[in-house]
């Protein structure tokens, strides 16, 4: 298989375009190399091509504007829907460039796609790492900036993120150090969900 470490550089370059910093640095890049580093934590033995598909999961994505769409869930939706097909199609060209065969880049393109999830391990491990990436970095931010919203809208949101993870994610999620009020909506998610959760553990693939 060609080498990785070219794959890695060559995403990692196309993400340096960023306009928008954290601490200096491209959001993106910084992005794509927290969602690395909980991979090599939580998925020690993972697959190159799960290592690509990590790497390349928001790769470029302020090229897909948010305010293209309309506001509400709908319109998210079809933002994030875009922002996949986007993705894949960048870390595609990407890939054959580097000497990947179609077999290898249909595989990760459906990674990033998540037409997969709760059906393979690599697809549910993806959705694993962004929750916990976001929950880990993010998420305060989300709600500095939602500062509107009340705790059920909040719980109802991450009820939804907890439904597409596995228990192997939740695990992880809950070992995260929130800060008091975080840590108490993700547990109020989760007692909210506990009986949908529980049918899904029952038949996880991760």
């Amino acid at each position: 298989m060609p080498a990785l470490d070219a794959m890695i550089a060559a995403i990692d370059a196309a993400n340096a375009d960023d306009p928008r910093q954290i601490d200096g640095r491209a959001f993106e890049l910084v992005y794509a190399e927290r969602m690395s580093a909980r991979l090599v934590s939580l998925y020690p033995g993972a697959s190159d091509l799960l290592k690509i598909a990590t790497r390349a999961q928001h790769l470029r994505r302020w090229e897909i504007e948010r305010a293209k769409y309309e506001e509400g869930r709908r319109g998210y939706n079809d933002w994030r829907r875009a922002c996949r097909i986007h993705h894949a199609n960048l870390v595609a060209n990407i890939m054959r460039a580097n000497g990947y065969d179609d077999r290898a880049v249909a595989h990760v393109g459906a990674l990033i796609r998540k037409e997969q999830l709760k059906k393979d391990p690599e697809s549910q491990a993806l959705e694993n790492l962004a929750a916990i990436v976001f929950l880990e970095h993010y998420f305060d931010d989300f709600l500095e900036k939602h500062r509107d919203y009340e705790d059920d809208k909040l719980i109802d949101i991450l009820g939804k993120t907890l439904c597409k993870m596995s228990p192997k994610g939740h695990a992880a999620a809950l070992a995260l150090p929130f800060a008091p009020r975080a840590r108490g909506l993700v547990e109020a998610a989760l007692a909210r969900e506990a009986d949908a959760l529980a049918r899904l553990a029952a038949v996880a693939v991760d």
